[in-house]
């Protein structure tokens, strides 16, 4: 138990620090984004989110530095600044929460309105 223990910590220190940025402009580029992390030190990637329909920015992304020291840094000297007009909010990133499956479009069950579904209406 100990030796895995000694293993995940050595895991942790040389993965790299995921963070979320918030506030982005839609024109901010992955690599402007590279450019203004890199500041606080190596940047390992830099990922804008894009809106599957309309293909633009989502406005938040996702940067991952080389060590947490790094990380923190941008943190601290990224959070509350402005990139490209806009003022940004850096923090950890948090894993992705489970969410319930999506329903929508045409409600083809009898309970849909106007009436239908109702058998005993004449």
């Amino acid at each position: 138990m100990v030796g895995l223990l000694f293993i995940n910590q050595r895991k942790n220190n040389i993965m790299a620090k995921k963070l979320y940025v918030g506030g982005l402009s839609y024109d901010t580029t992955e690599a402007t984004l590279k450019e203004a992390f890199s500041a606080a030190g190596t940047v390992e990637s830099a990922t804008i989110i894009i809106d599957k329909t309309t293909n633009r920015s989502k406005g938040f992304g996702f940067v991952e530095m080389a060590t947490d020291e790094e990380a923190q840094k941008a943190i601290e000297t990224l959070n509350g600044k402005e990139l490209e007009g806009r003022t940004l909010t850096v923090n950890e990133a948090r894993p992705m929460e489970d969410r319930a499956p999506r329903q929508g479009g045409y409600n083809r069950d009898s309970r849909g309105g106007f009436g239908r579904g109702r058998k005993d209406r004449w």
